[in-house]
């Protein structure tokens, strides 16, 4: 005989309300599908493919050639390039991120909405036109150099442009704010009563910080990780364009495939490598942000 809660939450899932939250969720389902699982599997199926005389994609006879050409030693460099970028761009967003987040939440006041727009305002502009800024800032005869003359700490101009600190600080840039709002938010839903409470037992505002708010904010922290890693992992444009050729990723190499050699197979294969490693990341990561929340 079945428990009277059994039966009510047995009722709960068999009444019209909760078809209608079912509702609302086949939505969102169907956009998963439609815009990330079938494209995903659209490349998984070219990635086993081949190209014939005239560079068609031939898909009689699959095999997995294009992953053993992908896990060649050669490409090993680049993609650890690519990991190196995205590290640090990663690192550097939330060093800057973070304070931002953490003033905007508890200073902010009446002006939270004003700031938080601030932050998205540079995705009113292109991406690739934010880009070629940062080229113009950067360059020998740029703003950076020019201003370092003029104070007389440099008597010539500093290469900045075509480097590494180049790629990271555009990067940075770019993706500063998929770090500054997930962290935002988790610091803002923090209870201030808590925080009030943690002064209290450990005196100083900054024990405060580092035993409660840091602690409570860590799920936020973890999500601008994830968001900020994957869209650094594939991005092309920054290093292309503040790198240089000499500055290779795994997405460059990507996009040329695609591009340039039409090499459709090889450039799938290497895609879902890349969409592989992000994802295994992205799971460690929800891993995580779930043991943070409901223990566990």
């Amino acid at each position: 005989m079945a428990a009277p809660g059994d039966a009510a939450r047995l009722d709960d899932r068999t009444s019209p309300g909760g078809s209608r939250g079912a509702l609302v969720v086949v939505p969102a389902v169907a956009w998963l599908a439609i815009f990330f699982l079938l494209p995903l599997a659209f490349i998984l199926v070219v990635s086993l493919g081949s190209r014939d005389e005239l560079g068609r994609i031939v898909l009689d006879q699959l095999s997995l050639e294009n992953y053993e050409q992908a896990f060649n030693p050669d490409y090993l460099p680049t993609l650890v390039n690519s990991l190196r970028y995205a590290a640090l761009t990663t690192i550097a967003s939330l060093l800057i991120g973070y304070p931002i987040a953490y003033w905007i939440s508890m200073y902010g006041g009446r002006r939270k909405g004003i700031l938080l727009l601030l932050v998205l305002l540079p995705f009113w502009t292109s991406y690739l036109i934010r880009t070629y800024a940062w080229m113009i800032i950067l360059r020998d005869n740029g703003i950076v150099n020019a201003g370092l003359q003029a104070v007389g700490l440099t008597s010539e101009p500093i290469i900045l442009l075509n480097t590494d600190l180049a790629v990271v600080l555009g990067m940075t840039y770019g993706f500063l704010p998929f770090t500054i709002l997930p962290i935002f938010i988790s610091i803002d839903r923090i209870d201030r009563d808590l925080v009030a409470a943690g002064r209290d037992l450990y005196a100083s505002g900054r024990a405060a910080f580092l035993h409660v708010t840091l602690p409570l904010s860590m799920p936020g922290v973890i999500a601008a990780t994830i968001l900020t890693f994957i869209p650094a992992m594939g991005d092309f444009v920054t290093p292309d364009l503040l790198g240089g050729a000499q500055q290779t990723t795994i997405a460059k190499i990507i996009q040329e495939r695609f591009l340039d050699g039409r090499d459709w197979p090889f450039g799938s294969a290497l895609g879902f490598i890349l969409i592989a490693i992000t994802m295994v990341g992205a799971f460690i990561a929800l891993r995580r942000v779930r043991r943070e929340v409901v223990g566990g």
